[in-house]
């Protein structure tokens, strides 16, 4: 890595700087291949949040930004998948649970193609690698291609998006389905009531939650909702970590299967990303755009309700055909009315595939899962639940203008209140019978998803509100000391302090200049990419640029 004058740290100048302070924090969590996202309540590597984490890091060392993804995809899995946890051996196994004992990854996924060297678990998070990746390579094009990055993390970021595409397409309308609560990141959301009611508990004697030793228990999901989290995972566990009618025949397992709205989204997002690496690496890229835009047409027509101006989950395995989609509407509306009716909705989605491998496993897919569609609709039905997950397909550049209109709308309005009662947007409906504004997903407000909203924000034209959220941000971010989550309202904090990915988040837009709006100059071209004119990576807006140990990259070693 070449220097400069602006490469090195001017400790007037910069002492004390949100900047330092945000490097600080992510230097506090480094492993020496990876970085956790808080020390205390969660100790090992988390999949989505080492894709935030590369997004922030690129900024003050692309090579340790890169180093963050490829020990992610060192624990990827034979069959795609990408784990939501990578277990570092060197913890001791009650710091969290559940630990590898509980996964038993190299035994049970053996089948699945789990790696046999390192520890998992043996669920997923959402897919928001690809785009990291392309966001990684343009920090720092020179020492990427010296590094072969981008040649080296395709292949196994494409085998992780045929994963989702083809094994969790369980309800039939081309959009992947998350199995567990943790998959989709949001772990104790209201949308998971309903399906999550089907399932039996484990007992409470037969597992200790670690995280209420290191927060506070009205902050946190209920035992409840905790022992139907573990049986979840177990039975999937003892199903081999089979997905769709290998699932159904494994025992109670197959009771939960969510389309959820962010989890596709991002997934489209990093669709459009791997175009963008396609092209970098000498390919077309045209197919993969082509894909992420039938994606988006099967998002709309499954998970958009235009009577309510917003996306919600499909509980795959939930209702019937044939309900009222204007009765389910005017039932959703009566906040703590949770027996709305159904109604189901078809949408056809056939994925293209271009190489023989994807053709003979979409055939394969097809007969291991005749069984499974006889035994449900493959519609579902929507959850009646506001989520900011049903927000964030505002980040898609090929969402339909009226939708990205209404979505903006909604935004603003009484269940979320952007650019009115709450400083961030809520995880959760505001008026919401299940608001909480402190209890994890059921009401804080999390740094990735405004980040995320920032960005869609600005994609559609709507650069005031993406300066406002973002000067928001930077605001709660330094008045709350980088904290996990907080109150949508007042800021105050919630959850762990010096959490990574609010620290990675705050550099990303400390080096984005105020009221630079993002280029889309072709589908899904330089989305999250700033405009010309942006100051480069490693110098914030304020001219300095702290690298420090983070100039050489390594140095040496209950969430869902």
């Amino acid at each position: 890595m070449t220097h400069s004058a602006a490469d090195v740290y001017d400790p007037v100048r910069s002492a004390g700087s949100l900047h330092l302070r945000a490097a600080h924090v992510l230097e506090g969590n480094w492993t020496g291949t990876s970085t956790v996202p808080s020390r205390g309540l969660y100790p090992h590597q988390w999949s989505w949040d080492s894709a935030f984490i590369a997004i922030g890091l690129r900024h003050v060392s692309p090579l340790r930004a890169q180093t963050e993804l490829e020990t992610l995809l060192g624990a990827q899995w034979g069959d795609g998948r990408i784990p939501h946890i990578v277990f570092n051996p060197s913890v001791p196994l009650d710091a969290y649970f559940p630990s590898p004992d509980f996964w038993r990854s190299s035994t049970a996924g053996r089948a699945a193609g789990a790696p046999r060297t390192v520890q998992t678990s043996g669920i997923v998070q959402p897919p928001v690698h690809a785009l990291a990746a392309w966001l990684v390579h343009q920090a720092d094009p020179g020492l990427s291609r010296a590094r072969s990055f981008l040649p080296r993390v395709y292949p196994r970021l494409a085998a992780w998006h045929r994963y989702l595409l083809h094994r969790r397409d369980l309800g039939g309308g081309g959009l992947a389905s998350v199995v567990h609560p943790w998959e989709q990141g949001m772990d104790n959301s209201p949308c998971w009531d309903a399906p999550l009611g089907r399932i039996t508990p484990a007992p409470p004697r037969t597992f200790r939650r670690a995280d209420l030793d290191h927060g506070s228990a009205e902050d946190r999901p209920t035992d409840l909702d905790y022992g139907r989290y573990v049986r979840l995972a177990t039975d999937y566990r003892d199903g081999g970590y089979a997905d769709g009618a290998g699932a159904e025949a494994g025992a109670g397992a197959g009771r939960f299967a969510v389309e959820d709205p962010a989890f596709n989204a991002l997934l489209i997002a990093s669709e459009h990303a791997l175009a963008a690496i396609a092209r970098e690496l000498g390919a077309a890229g045209t197919a993969r755009h082509a894909r992420a835009e039938r994606l988006t047409a099967a998002l709309v027509a499954r998970l958009w309700d235009p009577a309510e101006g917003m996306f919600f989950c499909r509980d795959v395995y939930g209702g019937g055909e044939g309900e009222s989609g204007a009765h389910e509407a005017e039932q959703r509306s009566r906040a703590g009315d949770r027996a709305a009716e159904q109604r189901a909705q078809s949408g056809a989605l056939e994925a293209e595939h271009r190489s023989q491998s994807d053709a003979r496993e979409r055939e394969q897919r097809s007969r291991s899962g005749a069984h499974g569609t006889e035994r449900r609709s493959p519609s579902g039905a929507l959850i009646p639940e506001r989520s900011v997950a049903g927000l964030l397909p505002l980040i898609l550049p090929a969402l339909p203008r009226d939708i990205a209109t209404t979505l903006v709308r909604t935004a603003g309005g009484p269940h979320f209140g952007l650019g009115g009662v709450a400083r961030l947007v809520p995880s959760y409906d505001l008026t919401g019978h299940a608001f909480d504004p402190r209890r994890y997903w059921r009401g804080p407000a999390w740094f990735n998803t405004n980040w995320l909203l920032e960005r869609g924000l600005r994609l559609h034209g709507e650069h005031g509100r993406a300066q406002e959220l973002r000067s928001a941000l930077l605001e709660t971010a330094d008045t709350s000391g980088f904290a996990e989550y907080v109150d949508p309202y007042s800021g105050e904090a919630c959850g762990a302090l010096g959490f990574s990915w609010t620290a990675a988040l705050t550099l990303d837009l400390l080096h984005e200049p105020p009221g630079a709006d993002q280029v889309v100059s072709r589908p899904g071209r330089d989305t999250f990419d700033t405009a010309q004119g942006a100051a480069p990576h490693g110098t914030p807006p304020d001219g300095t640029a702290p690298r420090g140990s983070f100039e050489t990259g390594a140095k040496g070693g209950d969430r869902g």
